[in-house]
């Protein structure tokens, strides 16, 4: 298996309606299929290349993660690497990327939505634990995206 796990869904909106959704981290929590996603906290109004912006989130226990936008194509791609604020904790997790990428159809948008392992440090071990459940979660929030998109 390689690094990356994507899935993806045509969605009957435009690029720019769910663009506009996925650029703004204070709408995550409404499409997040994992159920980890709480809020947005010291982020920019809308995201855009090496924007960084941190997110509450909860497994379990509550945590936060700190994001920053490395890829950006206007209503087209999206990704951003997450890693935990700070710490030993750093060093060890983190730097997985998160991407969504957009093309316009004769039905809407096919969205992919990818979970990129490659600067992860611990991406054997992550893969092994996570990745069927990382898929399903991301047909999940594919599912939900569909949903505030159509609705919008």
């Amino acid at each position: 298996m390689g690094d990356v796990e994507s899935v993806e869904r045509v969605i009957a909106a435009p690029p720019e309606v769910i663009f506009a959704i996925i650029a703004d981290p204070t709408r995550h929590h409404e499409f997040d299929g994992s159920g980890t996603v709480r809020e947005a906290k010291d982020q920019p109004e809308r995201l855009t290349l090496g924007s960084t912006f941190g997110m509450s989130m909860h497994l379990g226990v509550g945590y936060s993660m700190v994001n920053t936008i490395i890829e950006f194509e206007e209503n087209r791609r999206i990704a951003w690497q997450t890693r935990p604020p700070a710490g030993l904790v750093r060093k060890l997790v983190g730097g997985r990327i998160w991407r969504y990428e957009l093309e316009p159809t004769d039905a809407g948008t096919r969205v992919r939505e990818s979970w990129d392992l490659s600067q992860e440090p611990g991406k054997a071990v992550v893969g092994l634990l996570l990745r069927g459940k990382t898929r399903r979660n991301m047909e999940a929030t594919l599912a939900r995206l569909d949903e505030v998109a159509t609705r919008a």
